[in-house]
Order: C-alpha cells, then sequence, then structure tokens
C-alpha cells in the first residue's frame, strides 16, 4: 500500500467524519446516515493501515476517530439496578458452571493433596518434629489450645471483615495472575492446602482432628469452594494463553479476563457470607452439628445457585460477559 496515495484519497471522509462528530447531535436525518457510513468506512481504513502500512501517528488519529464516532452511534449507557439484577442471576452463575470443567477438577486434586500432607503429618512424628517444637505443637492442639480461640481472637464483626478480606485477596490473585500460564494459582492453591493439611495432622496426632473439622467444616466448606472457582477461572485464563480456540488470542483474552473480572466481584459476595459465618457461627457455642449443618447448608444453597440458575443461563448462551454493546469494537479485518 502506497501510504500517501491512500491518506489523499480518503482524507476528504475523515476530516468530514470529524466535523460531523463535533456537531454532536445537532445533525439532521440524512447527516446521521452519513456520520454511520462514514464510521463504518473509517473503521475499514483503519483495519487496512494497521495491517498494511502501520503509521504511528495515523493509526493514533484514527483510533481516537473511530472511538468518538463509535461513542456517538451506539450512544452510551448507565449501569441500572436491572444489570444488578442480571449479573446475579444470570451473568455470575453462569460463569462459575462454564468453568466447572477447571474448577471441579482443582477442587478434588487439592482436597487430596490436603488429605495426604495431613496423614503424611499425623502419622510421622519426626515431620511433627520439623513443623515445631513438642511443647509449641502442645500449645497449638491442646483443649482451648492456639486452634481453638483463633476463630474468637478477635471480636467477631472484625474478624469477619479481616476474613473476607484475606480471602477477597486470595482469590483476586487467582483470576488476575492466572494469564501467567496458571503457575501463581497452583502455587496459592498448594499453599492453601499445605495449610489446611498441616492442621489436619497435627490435631489429627493429637487425636483431636474431630474437634479441628467441627471447627472449619462450617465456614471452610464455602470459602475453599469460592478459591476453588477463582483458582479454576484462573487456569483457564491461563490455557487461553496457550490456546484460545477458534478466536485470536487477543479477543480470547479479552473475552475471559472481562467473565473474570465479574468472578472477582461475585466470589468476593460469596466470601463475605463465608466470612460472616467464620466470624459469627464457627466459634459459636452452638453445637458441632448445628455448625456444620450451617455450613453444608451455605455450600448446597451456593451449589444450587450455580447448577440451576446458572446452568439455565449458560444454556441460552449467557457467558458472563459484559453485553455485546459494551464491548470494544472490533474492527474488520483486511484480506
Amino acid at each position: 500500500m502506497d501510504l500517501d496515495v491512500f491518506v489523499t484519497a480518503h482524507r476528504a471522509e475523515w476530516d468530514r467524519l470529524d466535523q460531523l462528530l463535533r456537531r454532536g447531535r445537532h445533525l439532521t436525518g440524512a447527516e446521521a446516515d452519513e456520520l454511520v457510513a462514514l464510521y463504518q468506512r473509517t473503521a475499514t481504513h483503519l483495519s487496512l493501515i494497521q495491517s498494511s502500512a502501520p503509521d504511528p501517528a495515523l493509526v493514533g488519529r484514527l483510533t481516537q476517530l473511530v472511538a468518538r464516532a463509535r461513542a456517538a452511534v451506539t450512544g452510551t449507557r448507565r449501569a441500572s439496578w436491572r444489570d444488578a439484577v442480571h449479573f446475579l442471576t444470570a451473568g455470575f452463575p453462569a460463569a462459575v458452571y462454564r468453568t466447572r470443567h477447571w474448577w471441579i477438577p482443582a477442587a478434588v486434586l487439592s482436597t487430596l493433596v490436603a488429605a495426604l500432607i495431613g496423614w503424611w503429618i499425623g502419622t510421622h512424628p519426626e515431620v511433627q518434629a520439623s513443623i515445631g517444637a513438642p511443647e509449641d505443637l502442645r500449645e497449638m492442639t491442646r483443649p482451648g489450645g492456639e486452634y481453638e480461640t483463633y476463630y474468637s481472637s478477635n471480636p467477631a464483626a472484625s474478624f469477619a471483615a479481616q476474613v473476607w478480606t484475606n480471602n477477597a485477596q486470595a482469590a483476586a490473585i487467582c483470576l488476575t495472575l492466572g494469564a501467567f500460564l496458571g503457575i501463581p494459582v497452583i502455587w496459592i492453591l498448594l499453599l492453601n492446602m499445605v495449610n489446611l493439611g498441616i492442621g489436619i495432622g497435627l490435631m489429627s496426632a493429637a487425636g483431636r482432628l474431630d474437634v479441628f473439622l467441627g471447627l472449619v467444616l462450617p465456614h471452610g466448606l464455602l470459602e475453599l469452594t469460592a478459591v476453588f472457582v477463582a483458582a479454576g477461572t484462573g487456569l483457564r485464563l491461563g490455557w487461553t494463553v496457550i490456546d484460545p480456540g477458534p478466536q485470536t488470542r487477543r479477543v480470547a483474552l479479552a473475552q475471559q479476563g472481562r467473565a473474570a473480572l465479574g468472578m472477582a466481584i461475585g466470589l468476593a459476595l460469596v466470601l463475605f457470607v463465608s466470612g460472616v459465618i467464620e466470624g459469627f457461627v464457627t466459634p459459636s457455642g452452638l453445637p458441632t452439628w448445628a455448625r456444620i449443618t450451617i455450613g453444608i447448608a451455605a455450600e448446597l444453597t451456593f451449589l444450587t445457585y450455580v447448577y440451576v440458575l446458572g446452568g439455565r443461563a449458560a444454556r441460552t448462551g449467557e457467558a458472563g460477559d459484559v453485553d455485546t454493546a459494551d464491548q470494544s469494537a472490533r474492527l474488520p479485518t483486511a484480506a
């Protein structure tokens, strides 16, 4: 492509489009039609220049011009309560449902790792000795020890807020760093399972595994599920870098990244619920069976929410992405 000839041939169209955009809403019907046609042609021109003769200054000007024209053609839309309701009843559960082939295997494998670590520590005194001195381990595992008092060490409200913040950060890290081929996600999962396995192993060796599970299960079922969902989403994002499928890598990553952002918001709400349970139910005086029942009920409610609402929305094409009208315009691809 001869760039100078191309610019000379189409400069008048670009100038005309800029002139129409400056007039804002003061356009006749014919001028509005002309603006749409010029917007489409200019978008095609930009694609041709980017693929054949990418001049930075010209690309920058046309990119700005196309963005302004798109805003004028499509208009702007403000978020409403209807968007929030749609997100909670369709977008978020559908996104979780669609990633189930990632987070369910992550949950199963992670649970097995935690169980194996717990068994290894609980049946090998030498491993326990490498974790801490005998008196320190007794202080952690004895009745009224650190494992039991941890959940009542602070006022319930502040403890719930602290737990929610920490877990939300872990989930956000899984979602945002998943693009690095999923490696940070695997590391975060491993750290969480090692910590859980150490608790299982030490309390098992002390003959108090039932107490430990009675403290962990009420909030841990929902909390770990949220972490596994975040990890599965992050791993899927990392796999998209390797295999974007039929779309270009840029488009596929943008779509998965937008869905991951929505997941971060939804999982923050889920972790808020688990934080409330951990802050108010886990350290409460309720019988162990009652606390575990509350945890199981919260977990089953979330899974029903995902599989019923999410499955229904996913079958209608919902992917957890933003509306097409709110996505960035895709430029025509030059032949």
